[in-house]
């Protein structure tokens, strides 16, 4: 289900991350690591873009065990997302690819 979505500054932050390699999968805690999000904000946001149809999410195939670790949950943007994601930085860019709170 393909719907409009307002972006806060952390929502920015967040697909302006995805938008630079859109088909590598990001665990959320390396999006959390990289934007400087917190968990609280990080994840409701991963869930609503995913709603949207902006993202697609998929659990690594490991045996937790195994690893030592629990599975992590990978987030990419899909083609849709990556459009979306394109129009909303394009209005909020400055020079260079920086953004404007930066």
């Amino acid at each position: 289900m393909a719907e409009d979505v307002r972006l806060s500054a952390a929502g920015l932050k967040l697909v302006r991350f995805l938008v630079d390699q859109p088909t590598v999968g990001r665990s959320g805690a390396e999006i959390s690591r990289v934007i400087k999000v917190s968990s609280g904000t990080l994840y409701p946001l991963l869930a609503r873009l995913e709603a949207a149809g902006w993202l697609k999410s998929e659990w690594e195939n490991i045996e937790p065990s195994e690893a030592g670790r629990p599975r992590r949950r990978y987030y990419r943007l899909t083609a849709l997302g990556q459009t979306k994601a394109l129009g909303e930085l394009s209005g909020v860019q400055l020079g260079q690819g920086a953004l404007a709170w930066n």
